[in-house]
């Protein structure tokens, strides 16, 4: 019997989501203060991670998984946007440049392992990602962009889901898909829990840049900055 899995994983990932957004890295970027060389970084993690959760969904969506399968829209995939992301940064031979940060790896680790152990948890981790990216991409796209002085497209293809042009509407299917997954209660309590197990990977990636970012700006004003925790403003904004 089905379960109202998308209410379930927004009501129990608020804790988590707020946390990741009290991370040193996030919650300068909210605040416009974004160092080119922790943000490169970043992306050539999530080109790690977007890489082995499609790999992973790709496959078990090819072969019918009556739960991964149905979440696995191959319009949210951001690999392709990610590599030329990855291009303006490194250049053109930006393959043998970068490499998995050791908390982007642990997070890659993850997957896979789920992928083999217990599919249907890639559920969780596809909806951390791919909602909270599509929900907050124009608003963190403007915010690198302003930060960063880059054109508009140029290392920010990330935040650009072009093959979704309603945005609101997709979010009300992919909710509608949620609920609607052949799971009981139980699978529903273990994805929720995946969820957030992969907002503290997630925050692992962030932490780690924080040494980078404080080289950058210094000291007083990564305090300065840091010193207040955010009530989680992007909650409201999350499928």
């Amino acid at each position: 019997m089905a379960v109202a899995l998308a209410s379930q994983l927004r009501e129990g990932t608020k804790k988590s989501h707020t946390m990741a957004e009290n991370t040193g890295f996030v919650s300068c970027f909210l605040k416009g203060v974004v160092d080119k060389a922790s943000y490169r970084t970043l992306v050539a993690d999530l080109f790690f991670v977007y890489s082995a959760m499609e790999e992973e969904i790709g496959k078990l969506r090819a072969a019918g998984h009556p739960v991964v399968g149905p979440v696995g829209f191959p319009e949210l995939n951001r690999r392709e946007t990610l590599e030329q992301d990855l291009a303006f940064y490194f250049g053109d031979n930006w393959r043998n440049s970068v490499k998995a940060t050791p908390a982007a790896q642990e997070y890659v680790t993850r997957i896979h392992h789920i992928a083999q152990e217990e599919p249907e948890l890639l559920v969780g981790h596809h909806y951390t990602r791919y909602i909270g990216d599509l929900s907050g991409g124009q608003i963190l796209k403007n915010i690198a962009q302003k930060a960063m002085n880059l054109g508009e497209h140029d290392g920010l293809r990330f935040y650009e889901f072009e093959a979704i042009p309603d945005e609101k509407g997709f979010k009300t299917y992919y909710r509608t898909t949620l609920d609607n997954l052949p799971i009981d209660q139980t699978v529903a309590d273990r994805i929720v829990e995946e969820a957030n197990h992969a907002f503290h990977l997630n925050m692992k990636m962030f932490q780690e840049l924080e040494g980078n970012l404080i080289a950058a700006i210094g000291k007083v004003l990564f305090g300065f900055l840091t010193r207040r925790q955010r009530t989680g403003s992007t909650e409201a904004v999350v499928a």
